[in-house]
Formats: structure tokens, sequence, C-alpha cells
């Protein structure tokens, strides 16, 4: 069809960005070992400590967050130590890769895909499999839509002296209710670009003092990755080595304008998407492919009857540059997801509803047009004011 299409993402990082943020990114020229860039630096990192909810120091280092995932495996443990991994989809399983990769066993409690961790299964293994050094989850897992219950999973892990509790919240920081203080998260792990809406190149680890005295014990090789290193040299604002200085600009940004917005906003944000996306699903004729516990940051739904999740996909970006995910690995075809976080709201999820309406009959599923857009409306106005 002719016309103007506009690219928009719809997908769980990279996420839609704030244009303030980029705007000063472009205009604003620091090197990274001046007193301007160190004062930069210091507020942004109290700025991440609001963000990740916490009182505890927030290191940073230029990477995707698999390397924040790393760094908290190579600094926590040492060879011998026993580690617990909670997974149900494709970044828990990213756990399982990567204590293998530095030779550390683990007990691997796994959930079906779409389903949650089963916390009373991994608690049961604290009890009578032990000991372990570490436990491994996600907050929210993006490949399948779903919610893990880290407050429960904390608390337990919490009256263990021994044994970190280390929460993947790379979609779940900015979309889900954290509490790391409280619940007993000695590391908790984001990334740049998801709900803090700037692009890829930055990861980030709260660090417990809990932690740090295991991390000072720990005799894995580490070099770049070192985040007792990486926070020594933070609370000078600076980094131990040289820093995506225009991200760090964009992240200042974009973080100010979470301070003012709220944290708690953002959040519901995320949380009032995702609710008018499984009504409106359901209205469309389709199901959520999270079978309990779905989360916030991104909605998972499964392909019509008969039909690939791919095409729906390949309709959507075609013919409205609309782009949203495929299912990962064996879930591709199965199933399609869109993304609430990022610079994202409520007149950008109608739109998309409403091409996803017409998508769907093209590719052959029939469904009454504006039923999934109006059951979004019905969603907002029970909440709104």
């Amino acid at each position: 069809m002719p016309g103007i299409i506009k690219e928009r993402l719809f997908t769980p990082g990279p996420t839609p960005l704030l244009l303030e943020a980029q705007l000063r990114a472009l205009t604003m020229t620091l090197h990274h070992r001046t007193d301007a860039f160190r004062a930069l630096m210091r507020e942004t990192l109290d700025h991440l400590r609001y963000y990740f909810n916490t009182k505890n120091d927030v290191i940073m280092f230029a990477s995707s967050g698999t390397g924040a995932m790393e760094g908290a495996v190579s600094n926590l443990l040492s060879p011998g130590d026993r580690a617990l991994i909670g997974t149900a989809g494709k970044f828990g399983e990213r756990w399982v890769q990567l204590t293998k990769a530095y030779g550390i066993e683990s007990v691997v409690v796994e959930a079906p895909y779409g389903h949650p961790v089963p916390i009373a299964e991994m608690k049961k293994h604290l009890e009578s499999s032990g000991p372990f050094r570490a436990v491994f989850i996600q907050a929210t897992e993006s490949s399948t839509g779903v919610r893990n219950d880290v407050e429960a999973l904390g608390r337990a892990v919490s009256a263990l002296p021994d044994c970190c509790f280390v929460v993947d919240a790379i979609t779940g920081l900015g979309t889900t209710d954290l509490q790391p203080d409280d619940w007993g998260i000695d590391i908790l792990i984001g990334g740049s670009q998801k709900a803090t809406m700037i692009p890829p190149g930055l990861a980030f680890a709260s660090i417990s003092d809990k932690a740090a005295r295991a991390m000072e014990k720990s005799k894995l090789p580490r070099y770049y990755f070192d985040y007792l290193k990486e926070r020594k040299s933070l609370a000078k604002g600076e980094s131990s080595y040289t820093p995506a200085t225009s991200l760090v600009v964009c992240l200042h940004d974009s973080l100010d304008y979470i301070k003012k917005l709220g944290r708690e906003n953002l959040i519901a944000n995320a949380a009032l998407l995702a609710e008018a996306t499984r009504e409106a699903a359901r209205a469309l004729g389709l199901t959520n492919f999270a079978v309990s516990s779905p989360a916030n940051a991104v909605t998972s739904i499964n392909a019509p009857a008969g039909i690939e999740s791919t095409k729906v996909v390949k309709e959507m970006r075609s013919r409205f540059g609309a782009i949203l995910t495929d299912g990962q690995g064996s879930m591709k075809g199965q199933m399609f997801r869109i993304a609430h976080l990022g610079y994202y709201d409520f007149l950008d999820l109608l739109a998309i509803l409403g091409a996803l309406e017409i998508s769907l009959q093209k590719v052959g599923h029939k469904c009454e047009l504006g039923s999934g857009v109006r059951a979004a409306q019905n969603v907002y106005l029970r909440h709104s004011s």
C-alpha cells in the first residue's frame, strides 16, 4: 500500500527513546576525566539508586546487560561453589550457560515456558540440597512474558548468611514493583535499552554489603567486569575504563525525567498497558502465552489457531512499520510479544492494537475490528479518575 510508513518499536529491547535525552547527548561533549563529567556521573549514580529503589551502591559498565550477569557469576563465586538457578525461559537459561562457562555446579529448577519458576521448589532445594553460594533468577522473563515471585525467594535466601540472591531485572526495572533492600536482593541487574528509554550499551548492578563481602572472598577470574574495582572507581565519579560518555549523558537526563515523573508512575504505566493488552487479546479471540503471573514488561500472545505468529509479526512490520517480536527458540512461530516499556504511552497502545486487528484479518484470523481497542479503552476507563 502506498504512503508513509514510520517504523515504531514495540519490542522488549531496544525500546522507544526519550528524545530530550538523545538531543542532550548530541549537543554535549565531555571528556571522562574532567570535573564536569565526574559531577555528571555522581548525579547519574544517585539517580540510579532512586530508579533501583535501593540505598545500595549501583555500578555501571559499558556493555549489554549480559555483561553484568556474567560479572555477577564471576565476582561472587569460587571454584567448587554451587549455585541454585530458577529458569522459566531463554534468559533464565542464560544463567545456566554462564555458570557452566565458569565451571560452577548448578542445581536448576525449570518451569515450562509460560509458567513462573516454582518458588516452593526453590525453597526446598535451599533447605535440602545446599549449601549454595548464590541463587540466580529473573524478575521478569521477557522471552515468555512471565513474572517470578522474587520477593518470596529473596526472603528465603536472606536467611542464609553465606548465600547471595541475584536477580536479572533488565526488563523488570521500571515495570515491576521491586524492593531489593527489603526483599534481600543482593545484586539487581538492569540494562539501558529498556525502561530507561535510551539506546543499548550500558549495564547496571546494585551491590549489597552481603554481596560485597562475598566478592572479597571470590576466586573466579575477572578483569573488565570487576564489581568492586568498578564500585571504587565510580565512588570518585570515574569508571575504571573508558565509559560510554554519550550514553551516560542520555542516562542522566532520562533518569532525571523518571524522577520527575515518579518511579511508581512509570511502573503503573507499564501495568496499565499490560492489562489493557491482555484484555484486548481476549476480545480478539486470542489467548495469552503466560499461563499465570503475567509480566508488565511484555505481553506474550499465542498465535491464532492454524496461523504462525511469524506471519503476524511480518504483516505488522510490512504494513504498518510496527516491530513486534516473535517467539524465541522453540517458541518461534507459536507466539508474538508486545512490549510495554520505554517511552511508550496509552495512545501508542491504541495504535498498535488497531493495526493488530487489521493484520490479524489479513493473515486469516477472523476478528471484529475495534473489539480489541474497545477492550483496552474500557481498562483505561476503569483505572482513570
